[in-house]
């Protein structure tokens, strides 16, 4: 009997398979046959289709002679069954099938189906049914439970019982009415069905394990089971980072909207409101910090957007406004030195990063200063000699400032260098015993000196100091006292001869102006004359002390000629050379 039931579900797959290879080749020769655009399935399967049933039992019946006859069931080779599926979800569903196979054919000796061996078989099952939707193939499994109305195999009537079919298959898609027309490749189930015909004449039991195989077209219908994705909003800001005042647009993309339906837009965080794809925040009255702007789109049918799940989506982004950047400044002063009184120009050069509008002032240690745009005048008057330091300040609209210094040096005015009275050579009379006051030739080298300083300086004058030693001095204290009683008595002073002769010298031999010479005594112990030079300004009293002023119209002046016995000689022996 088994045997009989496998070689007839053998003959069943290769009918189906060649009914399905022609059907496939053609589908895969058609370019849309890559399936569905999306990957959504129905909700709906209706299938409808041929079906071969190999039912294996037997079934002992009564006979009306009193005796038991065993019977079998052939197999039906034309049946029909169809099914209504829904599902819940992409995978399970629920389903209701009807099969019927009870057609056949008498043909003489040649038996096709059952019909004329009285045997036949109407099932109604539901269950279960689970499915794994690929891109053009769809394999299933289900498992029903419900009735069968069994004919017996001699004439046994009708009888309902239980039925149990356990399967699966394997579905084509094609892209045949917008994909949803498809392709039952086969579908083979286990079924088991269970009839009671009594006990009488033409009654028994039949316990009967069939095999079915089945195959034909489904239509899918009633929409998708999966729902349209939901749909996302991104946001961004640009630029992300901006001064107070500088503008900032927050744009919305919104995806996998449905352009059949209505869209709204709104914004809402850090001043933005709007209902389109973008809002423009304003800035300038927004404190320096980080900011969120808020959006949201929402779809639906007009007064209903965002009702149902997956119609609406939010998204934020956030922009950065940063504090105003202080001012920066340099400061220079020119000219850097200048002297009492004088002025000189302060520059200052200063930046704002945000370019904001910039105020100038200066400050002054001493002195003063004036100018309020990029350059004032330094002043010195009533400032002290020195450095003074000046400082330049910038500040903006928003409150910044910043300082820069520099400073001017005030030179002291300049001061002529007292003059004071120089020391030149000396002369010594102590050489001339006869003529201690005469002006030797030892004398000349040192006048000629003098002379030539006074030459080089026309505005100095020169100081001549006539000295005496101790025994002379002591002599002419004793003149002067007898000179006290003798009227006419005649005192000379070596030390105001000394001088007077030195003047005349100078003047009558080196021809220096006579009112550029004075003559003093001074009280140095010595037999000699000091010889000063007195710069214009210098004042040889503060210089030298001590000595006093001659009276020039009291002394005689002694006149530069040899002694009277060496010039006789002298005469007589150039005469003695010359007779020789």
């Amino acid at each position: 009997m088994f045997s009989r039931v496998s070689k007839s579900i053998s003959r069943l797959v290769a009918l189906a398979f060649l009914v399905t290879v022609p059907i496939a080749a053609g589908a895969q020769a058609t370019p849309a046959a890559k399936g569905p655009v999306d990957d959504s399935v129905s909700k709906w399967d209706i299938f409808i289709g041929y079906s071969y049933l190999a039912p294996s039992g037997t079934v002992q019946v009564p006979q009306s002679n009193g005796t038991i006859k065993p019977f079998n069931y052939n197999a039906v080779n034309f049946g029909m069954i169809g099914s209504v599926s829904y599902f819940f979800n992409r995978y399970l569903g629920v389903q209701a099938e009807v099969g019927v196979h009870e057609w056949g054919v008498e043909q003489p000796g040649k038996p096709i189906g059952t019909k004329g061996n009285n045997d036949g078989f109407t099932t109604v099952t539901g269950g279960l049914v689970l499915r794994y939707p690929q891109a053009n193939l769809t394999p299933f499994a289900h498992a029903d439970f419900g009735g069968a109305m069994v004919d017996g195999p001699d004439h046994n009537p009708f009888t309902w019982g239980p039925a149990v079919t356990v399967g699966g298959g394997l579905d084509y898609s094609t892209p045949w009415l917008h994909h949803r027309l498809a392709i039952r490749l086969f579908q083979a189930d286990y079924e088991y069905m269970h009839a009671d015909f009594g006990t009488g004449v033409g009654g028994g039991t039949a316990s009967i394990n069939a095999a079915r195989l089945s195959a034909g077209v489904v239509f899918h219908t009633g929409g998708s089971v999966t729902p349209p994705p939901p749909v996302v909003m991104s946001c961004s800001a640009n630029p992300t980072s901006v001064f107070p005042g500088d503008p900032v647009t927050v744009t919305a993309t919104a995806g996998n909207l449905n352009p059949k339906l209505h869209t709204i837009y709104g914004w809402s965080g850090a001043g933005a409101s709007g209902d389109s794809t973008t809002v423009n925040i304003a800035t300038a009255s927004l404190a320096p910090g980080t900011y969120t702007v808020n959006g949201s789109v929402k779809e639906g049918k007009p007064g209903k957007e965002g009702l149902k799940v997956g119609q609406s989506a939010d998204c934020s982004a956030g922009f950065t406004v940063k504090a105003f950047e202080p001012p920066t400044i340099s400061c220079s002063a020119s000219p850097s030195t200048i002297k009492p009184g004088e002025t000189s120009t302060v520059t200052a050069s200063a930046v704002s990063p945000q370019n904001r509008p910039l105020t100038y002032s200066y400050n002054a240690a001493a002195g003063s200063i004036t100018g309020s745009g990029t350059t004032a005048t330094f002043s010195s008057t009533g400032a002290p000699t020195g450095s003074v330091g000046i400082t330049c300040n910038v500040s903006d609209d928003k409150g910044h400032s910043a300082n820069a210094s520099t400073s001017v040096t005030i030179t002291a005015p300049y001061v002529a260098p007292i003059p004071h009275t120089q020391a030149l050579c000396s002369i010594s009379f102590a050489n001339d015993k006869k003529r201690p006051t005469r002006v030797d030739n030892e004398a000349k080298a040192c006048l000629d000196e003098v002379a030539l300083d006074l030459q080089k300086q026309s505005d100095a004058k020169a100081v001549v100091v006539g000295n005496s030693d101790a025994k002379e001095k002591a002599k002419l204290a004793k003149d002067q006292k007898l000179a006290l009683k003798h009227k006419h008595m005649k005192v000379e002073d070596p030390a105001a001869e000394r001088a007077i002769n030195t003047k005349d010298y100078l003047v009558t031999e080196k021809g220096i102006d006579a009112s550029r010479i004075s003559v003093v005594s001074g009280t140095a112990d010595d037999k000699k004359v000091e010889d000063y030079l007195v710069p214009s300004g210098a004042t040889f009293t503060s210089d030298v002390t001590g000595t006093t002023p001659v009276d020039e119209s009291a002394v005689k002046v002694q006149p530069r000629k040899p002694l009277a016995g060496k010039a006789a000689h002298k005469k007589a022996a150039t005469k003695k050379a010359a007779a020789k």
